[in-house]
């Protein structure tokens, strides 16, 4: 099983990145896929998840307004579009599959992470 995060990198603030999460070694069908953020110093923080429908999503409310998850079944993916990038954004971001969007935080598949920073 893999979780292969991507599109991390070095923007200024005010900037955008989209992060990918390519999912494979199995089927993630019906599957709610997310993803969480660990800055330097603190713990692992839930950012956004998002149904295998696609029906449900649910965002960290500091982030609603600037992040947009999506998904796309057929590439067993999940993006992640982050617009209006604060320094305070800075962090590994890790994508996540889960069978419950609601048990996200303690059970699931972790990928590995994608380091953002965001300079001021």
């Amino acid at each position: 099983v893999q979780l292969q995060a991507s599109g991390g990198g070095l923007v200024q603030a005010g900037g955008s990145l989209r992060l990918s999460c390519a999912a494979s070694g199995r089927t993630f069908s019906g599957y709610g896929m997310g993803w969480f953020r660990q800055a330097p110093g603190k713990e692992r923080e839930f950012v956004a998840a998002i149904r295998w429908s696609g029906g449900t999503i649910v965002y960290a409310d500091s982030l609603k307004g600037r992040f947009t998850i999506s998904r796309d079944n057929a590439k067993n993916t999940v993006y992640l579009q982050m617009n209006s990038l604060k320094p305070e954004d800075t962090a590994v971001y890790y994508c996540r599959a889960a069978p419950n969007i609601l048990t996200m935080t303690s059970q699931g598949y972790w990928g590995q992470g994608t380091l953002v920073t965001v300079s001021s």
